[in-house]
């Protein structure tokens, strides 16, 4: 079983247009490729055409995955899209996501970002009840529970909320259900950042604002702690929350904040790069150092570097050569591979 992974999810649900079906799939790839810092291992898109969601996904990175005949075989206005990283487990096509659940009355397809800490029992309990599994990811245990939840309820949004209610851990989902409905949900505790955009087609949720920027869309709003949103046709139709209890206060994973986003993105209504120069600013003020220059380490540390520099009176230098061919070192799988990475990727001056 893999207990823990990190990715990218995307969605869009653009108004019934016949000119916006291949646009949702264009900008679903363009979201990703912006995101791609968050998962190098493979990436997936699924579509939904008529009642029908048409899924294709590889190992791989993003460009690696999608070529642009695939792209066009690709159609819709209602696209959910995931790009993958795991600490663990095995780097195959069957933990590839979107992941698509079928069941007596529809079909729905899937991506998750997080980590699920019951995700064993949660798996044992739907096999005593007959439900097959394939992949090692505890992203298709929640694909399995939302559409078993949806077919004993009958009802998207009832379904959705009994499934979520069971789960423990941090995530962000957004689902496609073969109905015509894009769903969006962020864990209790806003562990994981999941964000919500809008442009004149439509609307988009994303793990990360940069990915609106590069699709067209203009951020809205985060998706709260503990809230379902439902968009359909283009428009939010129905907001729920869930869980028995409220959250005694956000817990969004400061790694967000320190390494993993973009510095462009903007996470609980505080632009990454701003934390990233005010962590610089506060380190030199509490642990002022005697040196003779300050350097950042590529990408993430430069902008903490410059806020220590600019805190301390020190010169601000480039200490290191970046080989920007070489992707991000930290999520690749073992650490080894990590380590080989660091050595391609970084030299210093």
């Amino acid at each position: 079983m893999k207990l823990h992974e990190e990715c990218a999810v995307f969605g869009v649900s653009l108004r019934d247009r016949q000119a916006t079906s291949a646009e949702a799939v264009g900008m679903t790839y363009n979201g990703l490729l912006a995101m791609q810092h968050r998962g190098q291992e493979g990436a997936g898109i699924a579509a939904l055409q008529g009642q029908s969601i048409f899924c294709h996904k590889k190992v791989g990175l993003v460009s690696e995955v999608f070529s642009e005949a695939e792209l066009r075989e690709l159609t819709g206005s209602l696209v959910i899209g995931h790009t993958r990283y795991s600490t663990t487990g095995a780097n195959t096509l069957r933990n590839v996501q979107p992941f698509v659940t079928e069941f007596l009355t529809g079909r729905v397809a899937l991506a998750h970002n997080g980590n699920i800490t019951n995700a064993k029992w949660l798996r044992d309990g739907l096999a005593s009840r007959g439900i097959n599994f394939e992949a090692s990811s505890d992203s298709e245990v929640i694909a399995a529970l939302v559409a078993y939840e949806i077919r004993k309820a009958d009802s998207l949004m009832v379904g959705v909320k009994r499934a979520l209610s069971f789960i423990e851990g941090a995530f962000t989902l957004v689902i496609l259900s073969s109905d015509g409905k894009l769903v969006a949900a962020r864990d209790r505790h806003g562990f994981r950042p999941l964000c919500l955009g809008a442009n004149a087609h439509g609307l988009a949720v994303a793990s990360e604002s940069c990915a609106l920027d590069s699709s067209g869309f203009t951020l809205v709003r985060d998706v709260q702690p503990g809230e379902i949103v439902i968009i359909e046709n283009g428009q939010v139709t129905d907001i729920a929350f869930f869980g028995k209890d409220k959250p005694s206060g956000a817990g969004l994973c400061i790694f967000e904040y320190i390494y993993f986003a973009r510095s462009d993105s903007i996470i609980d209504k505080l632009c990454v790069y701003d934390a990233r120069l005010n962590m610089g600013r506060i380190l030199a003020r509490e642990h002022p150092a005697e040196a003779d220059v300050v350097c950042g380490v590529p990408d993430s540390g430069l902008e903490a570097a410059a806020g220590f520099a600019e805190a301390s009176g020190l010169p601000l230098v480039s200490g290191f050569v970046k080989n920007r061919y070489i992707g991000r070192s930290f999520i690749y799988p073992t650490q080894v591979q990590r380590e080989n990475a660091v050595r391609l990727k970084l030299n210093p001056l």
